[in-house]
């Protein structure tokens, strides 16, 4: 009789702990967002909010992302000059290691443009732990993976799409 009333009262505090059991989690990717066909804000800070997270593995804080418009906005003509000046001025300032530099826009030569000269007074080996995504297109990757290698960060190109 002890036995049995043993084995209820076991049986009664596992069956909550089995009943319990969670499913796992199944992770579903999503379809990346296509790029953007036009200069427009909105359009760019979708297409990188799914782009930017998708390459973040390793890196512990938030990422600096520059969208860079495609033609002189004539609402703000100094829009790309006062980008490329924050862009130089972040890299001079310095960029410690498990941070993200992520690059992108409509045009892929200007952008790439933007990232040579924010990077052409960094010092070799200055960036170690670093890593700098370039969204753009294969003629100007290799040109950006020259410019920022030497300062020691991991390069990442993304072909946008």
């Amino acid at each position: 009789m002890k036995s049995m009333n043993r084995l209820m009262l076991l049986a009664c505090l596992v069956l909550p702990f089995a009943a319990c059991k969670k499913e796992e989690e199944v992770q579903v990717e999503r379809a990346p967002v296509a790029a953007p066909t036009t200069d427009d804000k909105t359009e760019w800070n979708a297409y990188l909010q799914d782009q930017v997270p998708r390459h973040m593995e390793g890196i512990t804080t938030n990422p600096f992302i520059y969208r860079v418009p495609a033609e002189t906005n004539p609402d703000d003509p100094e829009e790309f000059n006062r980008l490329q000046e924050k862009a130089q001025q972040d890299v001079a300032r310095g960029i410690v290691k498990g941070n993200m530099l992520a690059y992108a826009g409509r045009d892929p030569a200007r952008t790439a443009d933007l990232v040579v000269t924010a990077f052409a007074d960094v010092p070799p080996g200055s960036m170690n732990g670093v890593r700098v995504l370039y969204i753009g297109d294969a003629a100007n990757s290799e040109r950006v993976k020259a410019a920022v290698e030497p300062a020691g960060v991991e390069y990442v190109f993304v072909q946008a799409r």
